[in-house]
């Protein structure tokens, strides 16, 4: 028989292996879905009503092919807690269906958080901000530390850490991360800006790419100044002598077809006066 929560390549810990760890109690059962109840660590927390829909018509046709993982409630005697699978709990309930096959195993609420964890980063269905809370509640409320979580989500170091600093952006940005208005590379490089509010409403805005956004905030950070190329040697020293020979700033801007300006930079009206008497003495 194919396990159905056999692990994917490349993440730490599996279902397999985590299910493994626990006491499995039946895995040909069903239950009606009314004595199901969500898991209060979901990770998830956003449902798409359009895949939720398909989800939906394909069970009405081929019903629940992959059986929902439950745990005993610990404070409602007649109820099983959801560990994995709240969206075919749902999409069943959608279809009309009474009951639903499930896997029962015995956990406490680490392991039902590690579980639910696991089988939304298998399947992608975490956004940014929900996997980011995912890492930050295994921290806060279970002791584990960066070097952990990485070890057991199967990701770098720098992963977990960038994924835990979307969360010290503003709410609001956060919510925008949450309903997939920017992305996560566009949230990486709002992280640490004071204006990543204002920079993330440009960003959705003018619907910019990660590379336009980049830009953007480089050109924010160097104050709306265009980085210049350094001028030639016999320009330079062209504005060096006219300098010397007036007594004010000159500056020459030579373009590519050797059309431009001549700049002179004059301090008070006796410079202007002085300036405006050589032009009209010597043309």
């Amino acid at each position: 028989m194919i396990n159905p929560f056999k692990s994917k390549k490349g993440l730490g810990r599996g279902l397999s292996s985590l299910i493994g760890d626990s006491n499995i109690k039946t895995s040909n059962d069903k239950i009606s879905i009314s004595s199901i109840i969500p898991n209060k660590n979901q990770p998830r927390k956003i449902f798409e009503k359009d895949a939720l829909e398909e989800l939906k018509n394909s069970i009405k046709e081929r019903g629940v092919i992959q059986p929902v993982i439950v745990r005993k409630s610990d404070n409602q005697d007649d109820k099983f807690e959801l560990i994995a699978g709240e969206r075919r709990w749902q999409a069943a309930q959608l279809a009309g269906l009474h009951e639903v096959p499930v896997v029962i195993i015995e956990a406490d609420n680490l392991k039902s958080l590690e579980l639910a964890i696991i089988e939304n980063v298998q399947r992608k269905d975490l956004n940014a901000v929900e996997e980011a809370e995912s890492y930050k509640n295994l921290i806060e409320n279970f002791g584990y530390d960066q070097e952990k979580v990485s070890k057991f989500i199967g990701k770098s170091r720098s992963h977990i850490s960038n994924s835990l600093r979307l969360l010290s952006l503003p709410e609001k940005l956060i919510d925008m991360i949450r309903h997939q208005k920017i992305s996560q590379g566009h949230a990486k490089i709002l992280v640490g800006l004071e204006n990543a509010l204002f920079i993330g409403e440009k960003i959705v805005k003018k619907k910019l790419s990660v590379r336009q956004s980049e830009n953007l905030v480089r050109l924010f950070k160097n104050g709306g100044k265009k980085i210049h190329k350094s001028k030639d040697s016999n320009v330079i020293a062209t504005e060096n002598e006219l300098s010397n020979k007036i007594g004010m700033r000159v500056s020459v801007n030579n373009k590519r077809d050797n059309s431009g300006t001549l700049v002179i930079e004059y301090k008070d009206l006796d410079q202007l006066d002085r300036l405006i008497n050589i032009i009209k003495k010597n043309y």
